[in-house]
């Protein structure tokens, strides 16, 4: 039986979502979660990969179990075994062919900026506290416009990382502003390595009025990672959604 997660967690305690050798990973802890539950090794596939600090509020996981559990007695069970900062919040049975990561249609992610000289302390590691002069949002906007749509990302992804196709659709990209807190929000089909925190450290450089519009023209042109802004803190990064062509 196929069922498919969804999954929310603080990444602060965590390497990233992904196994990696001698670091602890969300996806290992879940996987040891449903391995006391089925008394054998259970891999699951997520909808994307997190880095080290990164949180989620919808990130999607595919498994299979031999045993058939009804969707709430078995997040029950899941979450008796994760630690607090990790929860299932829904089960769902899913098709036998459905895959967290190739059946997505879209991904969201939200970017949280907190833009004051103080920042309330419940705040800590859900945002970046960004304590410069508060951005320009004409500029902003103004910034979102252009990187939405088909653009060479090569200056918008971890060096060393970049696939030779670095060609991404952006479908939306919006910032909104309430009070001191500004959310910008992306969605596309992928995303390459680091390319959110890259894109909003470049959007704070235009409405930070440090760099041009002409400047982030030219990084979308086919620039080097080199030529590009600051990689913004991890904490600030929740992802959000993942879009199907079914219900989830």
């Amino acid at each position: 039986m196929r069922y498919a997660a969804k999954i929310s967690y603080l990444g602060k305690n965590y390497s990233g979502w992904q196994v990696q050798p001698d670091a602890i990973s969300i996806q290992e802890v879940i996987e040891g979660a449903l391995g006391k539950i089925s008394g054998a090794p259970v891999r699951i596939t997520g909808a994307g990969r997190t880095d080290k600090g990164v949180n989620a509020y919808g990130q999607i996981a595919s498994f299979d179990l031999a045993k058939e559990f009804t969707p709430e007695k078995l997040r029950l069970a899941i979450n008796f075994y994760l630690p607090d900062d990790i929860r299932i919040m829904k089960i769902f049975h899913v098709p036998d062919d459905f895959n967290a990561r190739y059946s997505a249609i879209s991904r969201e992610y939200k970017y949280f900026i907190w833009n004051d000289y103080v920042c309330p302390p419940f705040l800590n590691n859900f945002v970046w506290w960004r304590k410069g002069r508060e951005w320009d949002m004409t500029l902003a906007h103004k910034a979102c416009e252009m990187i939405q749509g088909r653009h060479n990302f090569r200056a918008f992804c971890r060096a060393g990382e970049c696939p030779d196709d670095p060609f991404r659709t952006i479908d939306s990209l919006k910032i909104r502003k309430r009070g001191r807190l500004s959310v910008i929000s992306i969605k596309a089909q992928s995303f390459l390595t680091n390319m959110v925190r890259i894109i909003t450290g470049n959007i704070n450089e235009i409405a930070s009025g440090k760099r041009k519009l002409e400047w982030l023209e030219g990084l979308l042109s086919g620039g080097e990672r080199i030529d590009s802004a600051m990689n913004t803190p991890a904490c600030g990064l929740w992802f959000w959604k993942v879009i199907y062509d079914m219900r989830i």
